[in-house]
């Protein structure tokens, strides 16, 4: 079983950016050369987060919409009074997508519907430089199990 972990790194604009990161994390997958197994994607700190979406000009709009119908930015929150920051619908936001998102690999690719994407989504009230921490795990041609 072969254990590869990388990380990708770029800019967001904050504010319900929503990017496609399919693409940086497949090149991170044909790196690690494991043909069957997982892939991890894992957002460190707390203003942001990923999951699979189909990656569209309409859902893209969409989405930033939904979660300000759901946890809208112009509340005060507790943690707005604690830190001062204005950015407690951005914990929120990303706490109830999660930080994380497991997906199978199988023939050195990922497991995923045709027009499902990974994305990540920053949730903060400012621009960012942002990191995404992946692991593959599985078995790799001539690998042991």
């Amino acid at each position: 079983m072969e254990v590869f972990s990388d990380k990708i790194s770029f800019s967001t604009g904050g504010d319900g950016t929503v990017q496609d990161i399919t693409g940086k994390v497949e090149q991170v997958l044909e790196r690690s050369g494991v043909v069957d197994g997982l892939i991890n994607i894992f957002v460190p700190g707390s203003t942001a987060a990923v999951t699979t979406v189909e990656y569209e000009p309409g859902l893209i709009r969409d989405l930033p919409e939904f979660f300000e119908k759901i946890i809208p930015s112009g509340v005060s929150y507790h943690h707005d009074k604690t830190w001062g920051d204005g950015n407690g619908f951005s914990h929120l936001r990303a706490s109830l997508v999660g930080p994380s998102l497991t997906v199978p690999v199988s023939g050195a690719a990922l497991v995923r519907g045709t027009w499902q994407q990974i994305v990540f989504l920053d949730f903060d009230n400012r621009a960012r430089n942002r990191s995404v921490h992946i692991t593959v795990t599985g078995n790799s041609p001539g690998g042991s199990d």
